[in-house]
């Protein structure tokens, strides 16, 4: 795509950046098959094709959002299935969080779209006042119907919808400290305990624990770290999320130069795709960059590290396994093929859904900002997966988890749930006694 920045504008390291993504762009459309927005609205303007030519003359021009940019980037999930598709290597993901960080810094949303924002901002990346926003939401629930009846209550109404009835309650993988292995030692391994997942499903990492721990591994829960940023980075909050990235580099950092860590372990693969990325989100912080790029390095999700552990073959099991392969996980970080792995050698018989390159519809604040195109996703993920005719579905992101589990009855857990049980852990409590 050819491109007329000025020499001015391409001073600015973050307008260089977008200016070589965009010149990668040939027009092919490729991406549009993949975009679960495209399919589902068919609006070319909704699609990463029709959305780059938004942003290049947005950016080129150099003027502010205006509400039809706003309108068509807000629609995008950053599933990222288009960086997949994209013959050309468009880099996608850092040209649209550059489009959106311009959005923030340039466009006035409306005072309820501003105000919702600014709550979620507030809220989502704290477990303690998430847990006890989740109260506040048990007693709201019954007004769900009546604000999504406003249009602009909407998002409202879809964070009632999508909060449990209760709070989990705090489990042992939110200790700090050392978490030491129970058999031979193999390694020593920090774990994200993140903000959403451990009030939403904390026996996800505790399932993580019990399996390190009984593999040999040291795990090390360390103080002062908290959200990756994914959460508000995907909102424009450039600040805020560097602020977030800045903090985890700095402890984790700590943790490499107090004894050495082999892995950083993410159970949630949205805050993976973000953690990996801290190197770039970074790179222009002389004080950071190097830091940054180092925990990147180490940064694994829970499937990546245990594919190096070599965990034995195991008889069959009577149960059939629908593997949803997140977003983040397969177009952000490109791990396809080892959580399935994992899953059949612990004697799973694993399926796959069709079109499981599409999104569920979660994509972080998504299913709330943007309610009824997630709701067609949804609807269109669980149609998928129930053709399987699974006994459980399993996933690596909390999000998912959530957005799923709202829309069928099978059970859906996390994929090292049912590592950590098929490797003499408990049998987790979603699944039917028989």
């Amino acid at each position: 795509m050819q491109t007329s920045f000025t020499p001015e504008q391409l001073a600015d390291p973050h307008v260089a950046e977008s200016e070589k993504i965009l010149r990668r762009c040939v027009h092919c459309g490729f991406c549009t098959a993949t975009c679960p927005t495209y399919v589902t609205l068919g609006n070319e303007l909704d699609s990463p094709r029709g959305r780059i030519y938004l942003i290049k003359d947005m950016l080129e021009n150099g003027r502010p959002a205006d509400q039809e940019v706003v309108t068509h980037i807000d629609r995008c999930l950053s599933c990222l299935a288009c960086v997949t598709t994209c013959p050309s290597g468009v880099d996608y993901m850092h040209l649209v969080d550059h489009a959106r960080i311009h959005i923030e810094n340039t466009y006035r949303r409306p005072l309820i779209d501003r105000l919702i924002r600014n709550l979620l901002a507030a809220v989502l990346p704290y477990p303690q006042r998430f847990r006890a926003a989740l109260i506040l939401a048990k007693l709201g629930r019954p007004l769900a119907p009546m604000l999504k009846r406003v249009s602009a209550l909407k998002p409202l109404g879809a964070m009632l919808d999508l909060a449990p009835k209760a709070a989990a309650k705090a489990s042992d993988a939110t200790r700090r400290g050392t978490h030491p292995a129970q058999a031979e030692k193999r390694g020593r391994v920090a774990i994200l305990s993140g903000c959403a997942q451990p009030v939403l499903d904390p026996g996800i990492n505790d399932a993580t624990l019990r399996l390190l721990a009984r593999l040999g591994i040291d795990v090390v829960v360390p103080e002062g770290e908290g959200c990756c940023g994914a959460l508000v980075h995907h909102m424009g909050r450039e600040n805020e999320a560097l602020d977030f990235a800045r903090r985890n580099v700095d402890v984790w950092t700590r943790e490499i130069d107090r004894g050495g860590l082999d892995a950083i372990i993410i159970t949630a693969s949205g805050c993976g795709t973000t953690i990996k990325d801290y190197g770039h989100m970074l790179r222009l912080d002389p004080a950071y960059a190097e830091k940054a790029a180092r925990v990147s390095a180490l940064a694994k999700d829970i499937t990546e590290y245990l594919a190096t552990l070599d965990l034995p073959k195991l008889e069959p099991k009577r149960l059939n396994v629908a593997y949803h392969s997140a977003c983040s996980m397969q177009h952000g970080q490109k791990i396809t093929a080892l959580p399935k792995n994992l899953l059949k050698v612990a004697g799973f018989t694993v399926r796959d859904p069709a079109e499981g390159h599409l999104c569920c519809g979660s994509a972080g604040t998504y299913n709330i900002l943007q309610s009824e195109i997630s709701a067609q996703l949804k609807a269109r993920k669980v149609r998928n997966i129930e053709a399987t005719k699974p006994d459980v579905i399993a996933t690596g992101n909390i999000g998912c988890i959530t957005q799923i589990a709202t829309g069928t009855e099978i059970p859906i857990l996390h994929t090292v749930e049912l590592l950590d049980w098929a490797y003499g852990g408990p049998k987790p409590e979603k699944l039917p006694t028989k």
